[in-house]
């Protein structure tokens, strides 16, 4: 597995038997900075990183890790906010949970550009920290805190089940959905259901994907962007088990409703689903349904006009693949 450059530099530290504190004081920083490094709560300069590189005797390994893709939105108000909250969890405020959710924000669009096995080790540890958090916390933050804690247990899952780590994808998706209802928001609710349907296409499991895409789709509180990418996701999975009715008719019922998604945003937490992205899916509904032509249309022009960050993300390979076979047959 390929590490990111928080946890090169926390099995390096610990490889040359120093403390964060012993390593503060080499470089010189303060404690909390080697420990946003290692948390990927921040992302060091080029020449800080070249500088711990030096000082554990890396040789450029370390540095070999270190990107200047850094799209972190955080001011250092922001983490000292969030330090300051995980230290003192019953004072948390609404800015502080700001913070933690526009961090996650960034990780989103990272994935985007480097794919999701650099970003785990960072994404779980995140994960732990807000959900440890989230424990500590009670009283009318509570439920907000809720609701950023299911992103980041979402977001996890989504990168495990990119990377294709199953089970891990699974339990996490799982604790997503139970975070997401202490939230009461039936966004998270409905992206966590239908990142399993995802899951469950990957496996060439046609009856859990259905499953998964219909119980996301009628979630209550999901988007309606939402429910057009899981009517169209769970016609595709119809589609492949031969029942082609009822995948037409999810496709129509689909289609019903894109007037009314153009005049809304897709939630923030699933910026992605744009009329754009929501072509992609349809082609894959059609490849599976025989209508090569009409799929790769729709697949060339969801992928030509993908935004210029989106155009090499990891996720992009699966409908390639499907343009490449609608092409083959038609």
């Amino acid at each position: 597995m390929a590490e990111d450059f928080g946890s090169a530099l926390r099995r390096l530290r610990k490889a040359a038997g120093l403390s964060q504190a012993a390593l503060a004081r080499r470089v010189p920083v303060h404690t909390s900075n080697v420990s946003r490094y290692e948390s990927g709560l921040q992302h060091p300069e080029e020449r800080m990183a070249a500088r711990l590189d030096e000082l554990l005797g890396a040789h450029g390994e370390l540095l070999a890790r270190w990107s200047p893709l850094d799209i972190d939105p955080l001011t250092t108000d922001d983490r000292e906010r969030i330090e300051y909250s995980v230290r003192f969890p019953g004072r948390i405020d609404e800015a502080a949970i700001t913070a933690l959710a526009d961090s996650l924000a960034a990780q989103r669009r990272l994935d985007d550009i480097i794919g999701p096995v650099p970003l785990i080790p960072a994404s779980l540890a995140q994960t732990e920290m807000v959900t440890d958090l989230l424990k500590e916390v009670n009283g009318p933050h509570r439920q907000q805190l809720a609701g950023v804690a299911s992103e980041h247990v979402q977001f996890a899952g989504w990168l495990h089940a990119e990377a294709r780590r199953d089970a891990q994808a699974v339990r996490l998706l799982e604790e997503a959905e139970d975070l997401a209802d202490e939230a009461e928001d039936g966004t998270l609710a409905a992206q966590a259901l239908n990142f399993r349907g995802y899951l469950a296409r990957q496996q060439g499991r046609p009856r859990a994907m259905i499953r998964g895409f219909l119980t996301a789709y009628h979630t209550p509180g999901a988007h309606i962007a939402q429910r057009i990418g899981d009517a169209v996701q769970a016609a595709q999975g119809y589609a492949k088990i031969g029942e082609r009715d009822e995948a037409l008719r999810l496709l129509d019922t689909a289609d019903g409703m894109i007037d009314e998604s153009a005049r809304e945003e897709p939630p923030a937490t699933a910026y992605w689903l744009t009329p754009t992205f929501q072509r992609l899916n349809s082609g894959l509904a059609h490849l599976a349904l025989g209508d090569h032509q009409v799929a790769v249309d729709h697949l060339e022009t969801g992928l030509g006009n993908l935004p210029e960050d989106q155009q090499g993300a990891e996720w992009t390979n699966e409908y390639r693949d499907g343009l490449d076979q609608a092409k083959a047959a038609s």
